[in-house]
């Protein structure tokens, strides 16, 4: 018997204007995670994506990056920790992005989703790149502008898939890790 997908699942990319209350739930989470997973922190968690960058448009959801030492190992030992937490575990067959695992937490509701969480092997590039981007976009209100600008536009064309949209930003990405490299 199958489970039924969380209904978090199917959430529409919406994009809305800039929250400050987003840094603020990054910032708690941020170190809730330090402690849960503090055995297995290389180079700490991060506050990442367009909610980490003051000013930009952005889905309502928070990005964390944890650097750990093995993402089975804690898939395998935290993830009851992480679920008591509120987190939602998406198996890699599922998230079809195998240098990362990956966790949502949904709302009170279950409906939408409020964060999630990457793990990233240490020394994985994606670690560094997602960085990189984020402080690109900070450095530069010309470039946060044009993302900001792309994302409304893929939202708006590919409001019922979530990785159409995600796909849309790649080659905006690569350009701008290109141009930072």
């Amino acid at each position: 018997m199958s489970e039924a997908a969380p209904a978090w699942a199917y959430e529409r990319p919406e994009v809305r204007p800039h929250d400050p209350r987003w840094i603020v739930r990054a910032e708690a989470e941020c170190s809730r995670l330090s402690g849960l997973l503090a055995t297995w922190v290389v180079d700490g968690v991060e506050h990442v994506g367009s909610t980490a960058v003051p000013g930009l448009a952005a889905k309502p959801i928070v990005d964390l990056m944890v650097s750990v030492t093995d993402l089975d190992a804690v898939v395998a030992q935290a993830s009851e920790l992480l679920e008591a937490d509120g987190w939602a575990y998406v198996r890699p067959e599922l998230d079809g992005r195998p240098w990362r695992r990956f966790f949502v937490k949904p709302d009170a509701s279950g409906q939408r989703r409020e964060a999630h969480l990457h793990l990233i092997l240490a020394g994985h590039p994606r670690w560094t790149d997602q960085i990189r981007f984020r402080d690109a976009l900070r450095n530069n209100a010309r470039l946060a502008q044009a993302y900001e600008d792309l994302k409304r536009r893929l939202a708006a064309e590919n409001g019922n898939d979530r990785e159409a949209y995600t796909e849309g930003k790649a080659a905006f990405v690569a350009s701008v890790l290109a141009e930072t490299a």
